[in-house]
């Protein structure tokens, strides 16, 4: 399961593994061949941080019509509470978590989909946008791209705070 590459680097993180089921990312990171010969070069190398890739993921992901949100509940709760406090911006990466290795990432979304879309075509949409998104801004070889629909929004659904009761009037 592991590669070439990754046997010499000593690395095992699944974006180095090539956990996809695609035989070509073997062979790409055997022969050094692919978008990432920029990355590492005779006169130097660049690495990328894993923050940059979610931010990029992220950003691209918000981008295709029919997401509504990214982040699980919890995630969407604090995010909720830290819009709430002036000064304080939003996480771009909210809801992305990814793996970045020398030559090659992998990603996982949490999504919120608004009602009516056609979840398949969305992933599909999300998926080709985060992909060309990161290997072009990066020149990472992007392995997966996993999604994981957590909610659907249902517009006029929203949690709007209630007229607060006094008890006293």
């Amino acid at each position: 399961m592991t590669s070439t590459a990754t046997e010499k680097s000593g690395e095992n993180t699944r974006a180095e593994t090539g956990r996809a089921a695609n035989p070509e990312v073997g062979r790409a990171k055997a022969d050094g061949a692919g978008r990432s010969g920029a990355l590492v070069t005779d006169q130097g190398t660049t690495t990328i941080a894993d923050a940059v890739v979610q931010k990029i993921a992220g950003l691209a992901a918000r981008e295709v019509r029919g997401v509504h949100e990214l982040g699980a509940g919890a995630a969407r709760a604090f995010g909720a509470l830290r819009d709430r406090i002036p000064g304080a911006s939003s996480s771009v990466g909210q809801g992305v978590s990814v793996e970045v290795g020398e030559r090659q990432a992998a990603v996982d979304l949490d999504l919120v989909v608004e009602y009516g879309v056609a979840i398949a075509e969305l992933a599909r949409a999300v998926r080709r946008n985060v992909i060309t998104a990161i290997e072009q801004m990066t020149g990472l070889e992007v392995v997966e791209v996993n999604i994981n629909v957590n909610d659907v929004y249902i517009e006029g659904d929203d949690d709007e705070p209630q007229p607060s009761r006094d008890r006293v009037q």
